[in-house]
């Protein structure tokens, strides 16, 4: 045997081996290239392709589409009269601590209002409103007021004193806008 034999020989035999054992590694290495970089890599991007056509494909300001009724035409009910929100002044109440250190809610709250026409009718009764929801918020202890659970028991005795206060003013929803405990 000469020597290009027994080179050409070890490099038949060293291919042989290293393309097996190397095609192995580069298989098990491109599986995990796949499975720990591409593929979570492409679902990032689908997400925030997703996120983006939502976002992105809004017909207007979030407002006008809880403002149009279902014929779409921008009215909101059978008068034809768009709803409105009317702001709250924002409120500062000590809560019922039970005798512990005192604690503090800062609220400020929207009212959903069916129609324009309201809006004076609610002006005159509005001390009565803010009379309720003060003595209302007065009597809550920090635990009423924690969890989303709490929140939505919250916004429907707001929502049940609103209704009783203003007699014939009819008001869909009571809205949080800020919400501050200390």
């Amino acid at each position: 045997m000469s020597d290009t034999d027994v080179a050409e020989t070890e490099g038949v035999e060293g291919d042989e081996e290293t393309g097996e054992a190397g095609s192995g590694k580069k298989k098990l290495s491109g599986k995990k290239l796949v499975l720990f970089i591409a593929l979570p890599l492409i679902l990032v991007l689908l997400a925030g392709g997703a996120g983006a056509f939502f976002m992105l494909s809004g017909d207007g300001e979030p407002g006008e589409a809880a403002a149009q009724g279902e014929g779409g035409d921008g009215k909101g009910g059978p008068a034809g009269a768009r709803i409105v929100f009317y702001n709250l002044p924002e409120m500062l109440v000590n809560l019922n601590a039970g005798g512990k250190r005192a604690s503090y809610l800062k609220i400020t709250v929207a009212l959903e209002l069916e129609n324009a026409e309201a809006v004076p009718k609610l002006e005159v009764i509005l001390p009565r409103v803010v009379d309720n929801f003060q003595v209302y918020l007065r009597e809550l202890r920090l635990d009423d007021l924690k969890g989303s659970a709490g929140l939505l028991r919250l916004k429907e005795e707001l929502l049940v004193r609103v209704q009783r206060a203003a007699g014939a003013v009819r008001i869909n929803d009571v809205l949080f806008k800020e919400m501050l405990v200390q």
